[in-house]
Protein backbone atom coordinates (compact mmCIF):
# COMPACT_ATOMS: atom_id res chain seq x y z
CA UNK A 1 0.00 0.00 0.00
CA UNK A 2 1.09 3.39 -0.52
CA UNK A 3 1.98 6.48 2.26
CA UNK A 4 -1.45 8.01 0.61
CA UNK A 5 -3.31 4.90 1.19
CA UNK A 6 -2.07 4.14 4.69
CA UNK A 7 -2.47 7.38 6.20
CA UNK A 8 -6.17 7.19 5.00
CA UNK A 9 -6.53 4.27 7.44
CA UNK A 10 -4.79 6.05 10.31
CA UNK A 11 -6.93 8.83 10.01
CA UNK A 12 -9.87 6.25 10.26
CA UNK A 13 -9.06 3.33 12.90
CA UNK A 14 -5.75 4.55 14.68
CA UNK A 15 -6.71 7.01 17.91
CA UNK A 16 -5.54 10.58 17.42
CA UNK A 17 -3.42 10.44 20.55
CA UNK A 18 -1.46 7.41 19.04
CA UNK A 19 -1.53 8.43 15.67
CA UNK A 20 2.52 9.74 14.60
CA UNK A 21 1.72 12.92 12.81
CA UNK A 22 4.42 11.57 10.56
CA UNK A 23 2.24 11.14 6.68
CA UNK A 24 5.04 8.56 5.94
CA UNK A 25 5.01 4.93 6.87
CA UNK A 26 8.28 2.98 7.05
CA UNK A 27 8.35 -0.23 4.71
CA UNK A 28 12.00 -1.53 5.01
CA UNK A 29 15.25 -0.19 6.71
CA UNK A 30 19.04 -1.26 6.73
CA UNK A 31 21.25 0.27 9.58
CA UNK A 32 21.32 3.75 9.25
CA UNK A 33 18.92 3.75 6.11
CA UNK A 34 15.14 3.26 5.95
CA UNK A 35 12.55 3.22 2.90
CA UNK A 36 8.94 4.32 2.80
CA UNK A 37 6.19 3.01 1.63
CA UNK A 38 6.59 4.95 -1.21
CA UNK A 39 10.04 3.94 -1.99
CA UNK A 40 11.74 7.32 -0.77
CA UNK A 41 15.07 6.60 0.87
CA UNK A 42 15.48 8.31 4.54
CA UNK A 43 18.63 8.55 6.26
CA UNK A 44 17.59 8.14 9.99
CA UNK A 45 19.44 10.36 12.67
CA UNK A 46 16.45 8.84 15.34
CA UNK A 47 17.26 5.53 15.48
CA UNK A 48 13.36 4.82 16.80
CA UNK A 49 14.36 7.35 19.79
CA UNK A 50 17.71 5.66 20.85
CA UNK A 51 16.39 2.12 20.13
CA UNK A 52 18.71 1.00 16.92
CA UNK A 53 22.13 1.89 18.42
CA UNK A 54 23.71 -1.20 16.39
CA UNK A 55 21.07 -0.23 13.93
CA UNK A 56 18.57 -1.73 11.99
CA UNK A 57 17.88 -5.03 11.52
CA UNK A 58 21.48 -6.09 12.54
CA UNK A 59 22.39 -9.43 11.12
CA UNK A 60 23.33 -10.95 14.29
CA UNK A 61 20.44 -10.02 16.01
CA UNK A 62 18.08 -11.36 13.25
CA UNK A 63 19.59 -14.31 12.82
CA UNK A 64 19.52 -14.88 16.91
CA UNK A 65 15.33 -13.87 16.73
CA UNK A 66 15.05 -16.05 13.77
CA UNK A 67 16.74 -19.41 15.27
CA UNK A 68 14.59 -18.42 18.25
CA UNK A 69 10.89 -18.60 16.79
CA UNK A 70 12.12 -22.23 15.62
CA UNK A 71 12.60 -23.43 19.17
CA UNK A 72 10.03 -21.54 21.73
CA UNK A 73 7.99 -18.06 21.48
CA UNK A 74 6.27 -17.99 24.76
CA UNK A 75 5.26 -19.74 28.16
CA UNK A 76 5.11 -16.46 30.61
CA UNK A 77 8.59 -17.11 32.75
CA UNK A 78 6.87 -17.27 35.90
CA UNK A 79 5.02 -20.32 34.38
CA UNK A 80 8.07 -21.79 33.46
CA UNK A 81 11.04 -19.96 32.47
CA UNK A 82 13.75 -20.85 30.03
CA UNK A 83 17.86 -20.49 29.23
CA UNK A 84 17.44 -16.90 27.50
CA UNK A 85 16.06 -15.15 31.02
CA UNK A 86 18.37 -16.22 33.20
CA UNK A 87 21.66 -15.81 30.33
CA UNK A 88 20.42 -12.45 29.91
CA UNK A 89 19.87 -12.15 33.63
CA UNK A 90 23.57 -13.41 34.69
CA UNK A 91 25.06 -11.10 32.19
CA UNK A 92 23.20 -7.96 32.92
CA UNK A 93 24.15 -8.34 36.65
CA UNK A 94 27.95 -8.90 35.40
CA UNK A 95 28.25 -5.92 33.51
CA UNK A 96 25.78 -3.35 35.28
CA UNK A 97 27.56 -1.24 37.72
CA UNK A 98 25.26 -1.37 40.79
CA UNK A 99 26.61 -1.59 44.71
CA UNK A 100 27.28 -5.11 45.52
CA UNK A 101 26.07 -8.51 43.64
CA UNK A 102 23.17 -7.67 41.21
CA UNK A 103 19.92 -9.09 40.35
CA UNK A 104 17.75 -9.02 37.72
CA UNK A 105 14.18 -8.40 36.53
CA UNK A 106 12.91 -8.52 33.03
CA UNK A 107 9.90 -6.23 31.98
CA UNK A 108 9.07 -5.02 28.41
CA UNK A 109 9.21 -1.09 28.41
CA UNK A 110 11.26 1.63 29.83
CA UNK A 111 8.03 3.07 31.53
CA UNK A 112 7.30 -0.45 32.92
CA UNK A 113 11.05 -0.83 34.30
CA UNK A 114 10.53 2.46 36.07
CA UNK A 115 7.38 1.35 37.44
CA UNK A 116 8.74 -2.07 38.63
CA UNK A 117 11.81 -0.28 40.47
CA UNK A 118 9.36 2.71 42.34
CA UNK A 119 7.52 -0.94 43.96
CA UNK A 120 10.98 -2.79 44.78
CA UNK A 121 12.48 0.56 46.45
CA UNK A 122 9.04 0.52 48.12
CA UNK A 123 9.34 -2.68 49.65
CA UNK A 124 13.35 -2.17 50.36
CA UNK A 125 12.73 0.62 52.34
CA UNK A 126 9.11 0.63 53.48
CA UNK A 127 9.23 4.10 52.49
CA UNK A 128 6.83 5.66 50.03
CA UNK A 129 8.00 8.64 48.77
CA UNK A 130 10.27 9.41 45.35
CA UNK A 131 11.97 12.16 44.16
CA UNK A 132 12.73 12.71 40.50
CA UNK A 133 14.21 15.91 38.21
CA UNK A 134 13.17 18.85 36.50
CA UNK A 135 12.80 17.61 32.89
CA UNK A 136 13.37 13.81 33.45
CA UNK A 137 11.25 11.26 31.57
CA UNK A 138 10.12 8.17 32.74
CA UNK A 139 7.40 6.99 30.42
CA UNK A 140 3.98 7.69 29.79
CA UNK A 141 2.30 5.16 32.80
CA UNK A 142 0.54 6.87 35.45
CA UNK A 143 3.59 6.51 38.01
CA UNK A 144 6.21 7.46 35.60
CA UNK A 145 4.20 10.78 34.07
CA UNK A 146 4.03 11.69 37.27
CA UNK A 147 7.42 11.27 37.57
CA UNK A 148 8.39 13.36 34.34
CA UNK A 149 9.66 16.69 34.92
CA UNK A 150 7.77 18.38 31.98
CA UNK A 151 3.82 18.30 31.88
CA UNK A 152 3.01 18.52 28.53
CA UNK A 153 2.62 16.57 26.38
CA UNK A 154 2.43 13.66 28.73
CA UNK A 155 0.06 14.29 31.23
CA UNK A 156 -2.66 16.50 29.46
CA UNK A 157 -6.04 15.53 29.33
CA UNK A 158 -5.32 12.84 32.02
CA UNK A 159 -6.50 13.89 35.34
CA UNK A 160 -4.60 13.79 38.52
CA UNK A 161 -1.32 12.05 38.92
CA UNK A 162 -0.26 9.92 41.44
CA UNK A 163 0.81 11.72 44.70
CA UNK A 164 4.32 10.94 46.77
CA UNK A 165 6.08 12.01 43.75
CA UNK A 166 8.11 15.60 44.62
CA UNK A 167 10.39 17.15 41.86
CA UNK A 168 14.36 18.92 42.15
CA UNK A 169 16.01 21.26 39.82
CA UNK A 170 18.06 19.45 37.52
CA UNK A 171 21.69 21.16 36.85
CA UNK A 172 21.72 22.99 33.67
CA UNK A 173 23.89 25.81 33.97
CA UNK A 174 22.99 26.85 30.62
CA UNK A 175 19.73 27.41 31.77
CA UNK A 176 20.59 29.04 34.64
CA UNK A 177 20.66 26.27 37.35
CA UNK A 178 24.24 25.35 38.99
CA UNK A 179 25.19 22.43 40.67
CA UNK A 180 24.95 24.20 43.81
CA UNK A 181 21.54 25.53 43.03
CA UNK A 182 20.38 22.11 42.14
CA UNK A 183 21.50 20.38 45.50
CA UNK A 184 19.92 23.80 47.32
CA UNK A 185 16.84 22.68 45.50
CA UNK A 186 17.65 18.83 46.42
CA UNK A 187 17.23 20.08 50.32
CA UNK A 188 14.56 22.28 49.94
CA UNK A 189 12.81 19.09 48.52
CA UNK A 190 13.58 17.34 51.19
CA UNK A 191 12.93 19.72 53.95
CA UNK A 192 9.71 21.30 52.56
CA UNK A 193 7.66 17.69 50.61
CA UNK A 194 9.91 14.78 50.76
CA UNK A 195 11.55 14.09 54.23
CA UNK A 196 14.65 11.71 54.19
CA UNK A 197 12.40 9.00 56.29
CA UNK A 198 9.54 9.48 53.61
CA UNK A 199 12.21 9.13 50.83
CA UNK A 200 12.04 5.41 49.23
CA UNK A 201 14.11 6.79 45.90
CA UNK A 202 15.96 9.43 44.16
CA UNK A 203 15.75 8.50 40.50
CA UNK A 204 17.58 10.20 37.88
CA UNK A 205 18.87 10.42 33.77
CA UNK A 206 22.68 10.32 34.30
CA UNK A 207 21.97 12.93 30.97
CA UNK A 208 18.87 14.12 30.49
CA UNK A 209 16.86 12.62 27.45
CA UNK A 210 13.53 13.91 26.35
CA UNK A 211 14.77 17.06 28.74
CA UNK A 212 17.46 17.84 26.27
CA UNK A 213 20.66 15.93 26.47
CA UNK A 214 22.62 17.44 29.37
CA UNK A 215 24.74 15.26 30.99
CA UNK A 216 24.74 15.34 34.95
CA UNK A 217 28.17 16.58 36.14
CA UNK A 218 29.80 13.99 37.75
CA UNK A 219 30.55 16.10 41.21
CA UNK A 220 26.94 15.93 41.45
CA UNK A 221 25.93 12.34 40.74
CA UNK A 222 28.18 11.64 44.13
CA UNK A 223 26.65 14.25 46.03
CA UNK A 224 23.54 12.34 45.29
CA UNK A 225 25.27 8.74 46.38
CA UNK A 226 26.30 10.87 49.42
CA UNK A 227 22.84 12.09 50.70
CA UNK A 228 21.54 8.68 49.57
CA UNK A 229 24.32 6.62 51.43
CA UNK A 230 23.45 9.06 54.89
CA UNK A 231 19.71 9.12 54.56
CA UNK A 232 19.12 5.82 53.83
CA UNK A 233 17.55 6.35 50.27
CA UNK A 234 17.91 4.27 47.52
CA UNK A 235 19.51 5.61 44.33
CA UNK A 236 17.47 4.67 41.12
CA UNK A 237 19.61 5.47 37.99
CA UNK A 238 17.49 5.30 34.79
CA UNK A 239 19.73 4.76 31.62
CA UNK A 240 16.54 3.76 29.46
CA UNK A 241 17.94 6.06 26.70
CA UNK A 242 21.78 6.45 27.73
CA UNK A 243 22.27 3.12 27.84
CA UNK A 244 23.61 0.44 25.75
CA UNK A 245 26.99 2.22 23.88
CA UNK A 246 25.24 5.34 23.59
CA UNK A 247 27.59 7.93 25.19
CA UNK A 248 30.85 5.51 24.75
CA UNK A 249 30.57 3.46 27.37
CA UNK A 250 27.98 0.41 28.37
CA UNK A 251 26.10 3.05 30.82
CA UNK A 252 26.28 6.43 31.03
CA UNK A 253 26.71 6.27 34.59
CA UNK A 254 30.34 4.64 34.46
CA UNK A 255 31.41 7.94 33.36
CA UNK A 256 31.33 9.26 36.75
CA UNK A 257 32.04 6.36 38.65
CA UNK A 258 29.15 6.31 40.84
CA UNK A 259 27.25 2.81 41.96
CA UNK A 260 23.79 3.32 41.97
CA UNK A 261 21.66 0.84 44.10
CA UNK A 262 19.14 -0.16 41.43
CA UNK A 263 19.28 0.64 37.39
CA UNK A 264 16.55 0.45 34.46
CA UNK A 265 17.30 0.37 30.92
CA UNK A 266 15.43 -0.55 27.59
CA UNK A 267 15.71 0.66 24.08
CA UNK A 268 18.85 -0.34 22.69
CA UNK A 269 19.37 -3.22 24.83
CA UNK A 270 18.01 -5.46 22.12
CA UNK A 271 18.02 -3.45 19.23
CA UNK A 272 14.47 -2.75 18.45
CA UNK A 273 13.13 -6.20 20.09
CA UNK A 274 10.88 -4.95 23.47
CA UNK A 275 12.49 -5.77 26.25
CA UNK A 276 13.33 -3.92 28.95
CA UNK A 277 15.22 -4.11 32.66
CA UNK A 278 15.61 -3.70 36.26
CA UNK A 279 19.33 -4.62 37.87
CA UNK A 280 19.55 -3.72 41.45
CA UNK A 281 21.78 -4.55 44.55
CA UNK A 282 20.10 -8.12 45.48
CA UNK A 283 18.92 -7.40 49.03
CA UNK A 284 17.16 -4.61 47.32
CA UNK A 285 15.46 -6.85 44.68
CA UNK A 286 14.56 -9.28 46.66
CA UNK A 287 12.66 -7.44 48.84
CA UNK A 288 9.10 -7.57 47.79
CA UNK A 289 6.99 -10.69 48.40
CA UNK A 290 6.56 -13.81 46.09
CA UNK A 291 5.27 -13.78 42.67
CA UNK A 292 5.08 -9.66 43.30
CA UNK A 293 6.96 -8.98 39.89
CA UNK A 294 6.10 -9.72 36.90
CA UNK A 295 3.86 -9.65 33.94
CA UNK A 296 2.46 -12.33 30.88
CA UNK A 297 5.49 -10.89 28.70
CA UNK A 298 8.05 -10.04 30.50
CA UNK A 299 11.56 -10.67 29.06
CA UNK A 300 10.08 -13.01 26.33
CA UNK A 301 12.40 -15.65 24.77
CA UNK A 302 12.54 -13.64 21.69
CA UNK A 303 13.61 -10.36 23.07
CA UNK A 304 16.69 -12.17 25.41
CA UNK A 305 17.80 -13.37 22.44
CA UNK A 306 18.12 -10.20 20.53
CA UNK A 307 19.33 -8.86 23.71
CA UNK A 308 21.89 -11.25 23.99
CA UNK A 309 23.10 -11.15 20.39
CA UNK A 310 23.85 -7.53 21.35
CA UNK A 311 26.22 -8.35 23.87
CA UNK A 312 27.88 -10.07 21.48
CA UNK A 313 27.94 -7.62 18.62
CA UNK A 314 28.90 -4.96 20.85
CA UNK A 315 32.22 -7.51 21.86
CA UNK A 316 32.92 -8.92 18.26
CA UNK A 317 32.42 -4.82 16.66
CA UNK A 318 33.66 -2.56 19.13
CA UNK A 319 30.16 -0.68 19.40
CA UNK A 320 31.90 1.32 22.95
CA UNK A 321 34.69 2.46 20.28
CA UNK A 322 32.68 3.00 17.41
CA UNK A 323 30.05 5.33 19.56
CA UNK A 324 33.41 7.65 20.73
CA UNK A 325 35.16 7.85 17.40
CA UNK A 326 30.90 9.00 16.16
CA UNK A 327 30.95 11.66 19.02
CA UNK A 328 34.47 13.23 17.97
CA UNK A 329 32.89 13.82 14.56
CA UNK A 330 29.61 15.18 15.20
CA UNK A 331 31.50 17.50 18.22
CA UNK A 332 33.70 18.74 15.68
CA UNK A 333 31.10 19.47 13.07
CA UNK A 334 28.75 20.99 15.39
CA UNK A 335 31.39 23.20 16.85
CA UNK A 336 32.02 24.51 13.11
CA UNK A 337 28.67 25.22 13.05
CA UNK A 338 28.60 27.17 16.03
CA UNK A 339 30.86 29.06 14.97
CA UNK A 340 29.36 29.60 11.61
CA UNK A 341 25.40 29.96 12.32
CA UNK A 342 24.19 32.88 14.60
CA UNK A 343 21.37 30.62 16.29
CA UNK A 344 23.66 27.79 16.86
CA UNK A 345 24.74 27.30 20.23
CA UNK A 346 25.68 24.99 23.45
CA UNK A 347 26.88 21.95 21.56
CA UNK A 348 27.26 18.61 23.59
CA UNK A 349 28.48 15.31 22.96
CA UNK A 350 28.84 12.42 25.80
CA UNK A 351 30.03 10.02 23.21
CA UNK A 352 27.53 10.01 20.63
CA UNK A 353 24.71 11.52 22.82
CA UNK A 354 25.09 14.40 21.05
CA UNK A 355 22.54 17.93 20.97
CA UNK A 356 22.55 21.62 20.11
CA UNK A 357 20.60 24.51 21.06
CA UNK A 358 18.78 26.84 18.60
CA UNK A 359 18.59 30.14 20.34
CA UNK A 360 17.96 33.71 19.17
CA UNK A 361 21.68 34.67 19.96
CA UNK A 362 24.47 33.21 22.22
CA UNK A 363 24.05 36.07 24.54
CA UNK A 364 20.63 36.01 25.84
CA UNK A 365 20.24 32.36 24.78
CA UNK A 366 16.47 32.46 24.36
CA UNK A 367 15.28 29.73 23.09
CA UNK A 368 13.56 29.30 19.87
CA UNK A 369 11.70 26.15 18.88
CA UNK A 370 9.93 27.45 16.08
CA UNK A 371 13.40 27.12 14.37
CA UNK A 372 13.94 24.02 15.77
CA UNK A 373 10.76 22.24 14.15
CA UNK A 374 11.65 24.49 10.69
CA UNK A 375 14.77 22.88 10.54
CA UNK A 376 13.42 19.12 11.29
CA UNK A 377 10.39 19.26 8.39
CA UNK A 378 13.12 20.81 6.19
CA UNK A 379 15.57 17.89 6.82
CA UNK A 380 12.37 15.23 6.50
CA UNK A 381 11.69 17.01 2.78
CA UNK A 382 15.62 16.04 2.19
CA UNK A 383 15.29 12.71 3.00
CA UNK A 384 16.78 13.12 6.89
CA UNK A 385 14.65 11.88 10.08
CA UNK A 386 15.50 13.92 12.87
CA UNK A 387 14.45 14.91 16.40
CA UNK A 388 14.06 17.85 18.34
CA UNK A 389 13.81 17.88 22.51
CA UNK A 390 13.97 19.63 25.59
CA UNK A 391 12.11 21.80 28.08
CA UNK A 392 12.07 24.54 25.61
CA UNK A 393 12.04 22.64 22.06
CA UNK A 394 14.43 23.75 20.85
CA UNK A 395 16.99 21.19 21.20
CA UNK A 396 18.12 19.11 18.32
CA UNK A 397 19.14 15.69 19.05
CA UNK A 398 21.22 12.39 17.13
CA UNK A 399 20.75 9.07 17.80
CA UNK A 400 21.62 7.68 14.72
CA UNK A 401 23.28 4.32 15.09
CA UNK A 402 26.46 4.62 15.83
CA UNK A 403 27.31 1.67 13.22
CA UNK A 404 26.00 3.96 10.55
CA UNK A 405 28.58 4.03 7.13
CA UNK A 406 30.84 6.98 6.95
CA UNK A 407 29.63 7.79 3.86
CA UNK A 408 26.01 7.99 4.97
CA UNK A 409 26.85 10.49 7.76
CA UNK A 410 28.37 12.81 6.07
CA UNK A 411 25.28 12.91 3.70
CA UNK A 412 23.03 13.37 6.48
CA UNK A 413 25.25 15.88 7.86
CA UNK A 414 25.01 17.52 4.47
CA UNK A 415 21.49 17.69 4.35
CA UNK A 416 21.24 18.93 7.72
CA UNK A 417 23.43 22.12 7.28
CA UNK A 418 22.04 22.72 4.05
CA UNK A 419 18.36 22.27 6.35
CA UNK A 420 20.09 24.63 9.31
CA UNK A 421 20.95 27.45 6.01
CA UNK A 422 17.05 27.06 4.67
CA UNK A 423 15.87 27.59 7.93
CA UNK A 424 17.79 30.84 8.72
CA UNK A 425 19.82 29.71 11.14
Amino acid sequence: MSNKELQALKERYVAAGAASPNEQFADHATNAELWDADGKRMIDFAGGIGVLNIGHRHPKVVEAVKAQLDKLMHTCQTVMSYEGYVRLAQKLSEVAPVKGHAKVMLANSGAEALENAVKIARAATGRTNIICFDGGYHGRTFMTMAMNGKAAPYQTDFGPMPGTVFRAPYPVPYHGVSEDEALRGLMMTMKADSPANQTAAIVIEPVLGEGGFYPAPASFLKKLREICDENGILLIVDEVQSGFGRTGKLFAIEHSGVEPDMMTMAKSMADGMPISAIVGTDKHMDASGPNSLGGTYTGSPTACAAALAVFDVFRDEDILGQSQRLGKKLEVCFTKWQEQFTHVDNVRCLGSMAAFELVENKESRKPMPELAAAITKKAKEKGLILLSCGMYGNTLRFLMPVTIEDNVLEEGLTILEESLKEAGA
